[in-house]
């Protein structure tokens, strides 16, 4: 089938990396791909660093996306891990900037918030929200939820990106006469 647009989304990790693939035709989202890459088995945090770099090039080799989607890195209380999973998100940026692809951040309460309508939602439930709404079976779902956090990251941008622009369309009556008083007989 062919895509008016591919949406890659990244959930970035130093010991799993997720990733979900998007086609959209029309208004209707629709899976492609969706999976992790474990990272656990290489020592070096830079070997780890090197593989999530050469696997988002080869993913958006493979599937060239238009847009990617990634989840940005919550506060957490250990600073080490932080700085680890920030430069996870950079490496996985810096391979889609390198093939040209404009990059949208989400906080994972965005992300939870645009998919099940809840922030503070668990991964089960938005796992289960993405089931539902991309119609995924339950054999494609049988995966780490870091694949399907990536493809709640995906889901959300294509809410985003697809919602009208806002206007400056007047707030009030009030406000539409002193924005148009011309308009007045």
């Amino acid at each position: 089938m062919q895509h008016d647009k591919i949406i890659i989304g990244i959930d970035p990790g130093t010991n799993i990396m997720g990733y979900g693939i998007l086609g959209i035709k029309g208004k209707n989202p629709e899976l492609i791909a969706l999976g992790v890459v474990k990272l656990n088995k290489y020592d070096s945090h830079y070997l780890r660093l090197l593989h999530i770099h050469q696997r988002v090039l080869g993913l958006v080799e493979q599937f060239l996306p238009d847009e990617m989607a990634i989840e940005a890195p919550f506060f957490g209380k250990n600073v080490q891990s932080m700085l680890k999973l920030g430069r996870a998100q950079g490496v996985a940026i810096a391979a889609a900037l390198s093939r040209d692809i404009p990059i949208t951040e989400y906080e994972p309460r965005k992300i939870k918030m645009a998919i099940t309508g809840n922030g503070a939602a668990s991964k089960e439930q938005v796992r289960e929200m993405l089931r539902r709404i991309l119609r995924i079976s339950d054999e494609q779902l049988d995966i780490e939820l870091d694949a399907t956090d990536a493809l709640g990251a995906a889901l959300c941008h294509f809410y985003e990106s697809s919602r009208p622009a806002k206007t400056n369309a007047p707030k009030s009556w009030k406000d539409f006469i002193a924005k148009n008083p011309d308009r007045l007989k």
